[in-house]
């Protein structure tokens, strides 16, 4: 039972680095080598997964001549876990009752 852990890790590391490998074709077609290797670096070290994440799509579609459902097959378990992230990080500030929000509006009328 454990072996099929191991195999479900090594699959999952796999898809992790085809995504990489083809969202960097992708950017590379579009915007050069460059922006390649800074979508790259934001992704490894910033974790903004977002850029490589569409150009993915774009690097199946465009650089692999895949069809457009076999590329969001390809993309979209990046879209899954990022989706859900950026969603609770935007209800969580809009949504929050810090006191030190409510504080930093400015009113021009308030003499002191």
């Amino acid at each position: 039972m454990a072996a099929l852990g191991v195999f479900g890790f090594l699959i999952f590391i796999g898809v992790g680095i085809a995504q990489a490998y083809v969202g960097f074709l992708g950017i590379e077609y579009h915007f050069g080598e460059i922006w390649g290797w800074v979508a790259i670096g934001a992704a490894f070290i910033l974790r903004i997964m977002f850029p490589l994440t569409i150009a993915t799509y774009f690097g199946a579609v465009d650089v692999l001549g895949w069809p457009w459902y076999g590329a969001l097959a390809l993309a979209a378990p990046g879209l899954l876990f990022a989706a859900p992230a950026m969603i609770t990080a935007v209800l969580g500030t809009v949504l929050s009752k810090d006191k030190d929000a409510k504080s930093t509006i400015i009113d021009h009328d308030d003499r002191s």
